[in-house]
């Protein structure tokens, strides 16, 4: 009997551990998979990486100085500025189910196309030969809108989500720029019929919505480049590789809240861990990593990580950050426990880098 009892108790168990580990198949199953996109600008192609293993699974070739990616929100497509330091104009679209290229996009007449979204299934894309933001609609394969910021060096960006703000930063203007949506809008009337016996015009459509987006510009400092927004939404974090100082703009006041002198001459990307509670931050001068407290406002370390650094990628479950080593040639991985490296990925020249999840 005893014999008899526990056979039926591991047959149960057995049982049990079948249906969790299918339930675990499922779940996985159902979360898709990621990838790691990261761009170099050595080889010009778009690496996708296996964030598990590290490996890099394909090689797509794209165009001259690609810059910065973005992938679709179902992680099928990946959208390339090809930025030639404002006087190039396309953005190359990378099939990255089956790893190919697919088409480019001519972004004309807005030239150096470089900081990238994709929100509100639209592209979303500074122009900064032009002085300007870009959206693409993929759907109509159409630029839909721009709207200039009048500053120099139109650079970074960053699109809220519903695409009702912007924000970006202006280089050599020294500043930040709000773009706000505005909360109703207008129609434009169609023009009047012209007079009898006149020559006929072009064909009028129905009035269109007219949208008045309105701008804020901040001064920063000169050089303010990379930046991010505070999960939270309510801080924007700047550095300048001109004086090395951090600008933090408080979003809802629309203005300069106050200014770290850090001493990252260089500053090159800004990124906050997923969490919000740090803010890593590149230099292509100085090959340390710089690591600050967004709480305190202080800086935590200064971690070696080679010769100059460009992009940051964080892992969405605030574990790991990848920063683009791009004058040696590989991407470190730094543990967000340690602050440690842990591990160094191959890649010739890696400058922008974005996260791809399949569903």
């Amino acid at each position: 009997m005893a014999t008899f009892m526990k056979s039926i108790h591991q047959y149960h168990f057995t049982q049990c551990i079948s249906i969790c580990v299918l339930l675990l198949l499922v779940i996985t199953a159902g979360n898709g998979q990621s990838s790691l996109l990261a761009l170099s600008k050595a080889d010009h192609v778009l690496a996708i990486i296996d964030p598990a293993t590290l490996e890099i699974k394909a090689r797509v070739p794209v165009g001259p100085d690609p810059h910065e990616v973005i992938a679709s929100t179902d992680g099928r497509t990946a959208y390339v500025t090809i930025y030639g330091g404002g006087s190039l104009h396309e953005l190359n679209v990378i099939d990255l189910i089956h790893q190919k290229a697919l088409k480019n996009i001519d972004t004309r007449p807005l030239w150096g196309p470089h900081g990238i979204e994709y929100v509100d299934d639209k592209v979303w894309f500074s122009a900064e030969g032009s002085k300007a933001v870009g959206r693409y609609d993929p759907e109509t394969e159409v630029l839909d809108w721009s709207m200039g910021t009048g500053e120099d060096r139109t650079h970074m960006l960053y699109v809220r989500s519903e695409g009702k703000a912007i924000y970006t930063t202006n280089v050599n203007g020294g500043t930040v720029s709000i773009l706000e949506a505005p909360t109703s809008t207008s129609s434009v009337a169609a023009p009047p019929n012209p007079p009898a016996g006149s020559p006929p015009g072009p064909p009028q459509g129905p009035p269109r919505p007219r949208n008045e987006w309105n701008q804020t510009v901040i001064p920063t400092a000169r050089g303010s480049e990379g930046f991010d927004v505070s999960p939270d939404g309510k801080e924007l974090w700047t550095a300048s590789s001109d004086n090395g100082k951090i600008s933090i703009v408080d979003l809802e006041a629309k203005k300069l809240a106050i200014q770290l002198d850090a001493g990252v001459h260089g500053a090159n990307r800004l990124k906050f861990t997923p969490d919000g509670h740090m803010v890593f931050i590149t230099s292509l001068r100085q090959g340390d990593l710089f690591i600050y407290d967004a709480g305190t406002r202080k800086e935590i370390k200064r971690l070696p990580i080679g010769h100059g650094a460009a992009g940051i990628q964080m892992d969405p479950n605030n574990t790991r950050a990848f920063v683009a080593c791009t004058p040696d040639n590989y991407i470190v991985v730094v543990d967000l426990k340690s602050l440690e490296i842990t591990n160094h990925i191959p890649l010739g020249g890696p400058d922008g880098m974005a996260w791809s999840h399949n569903q």
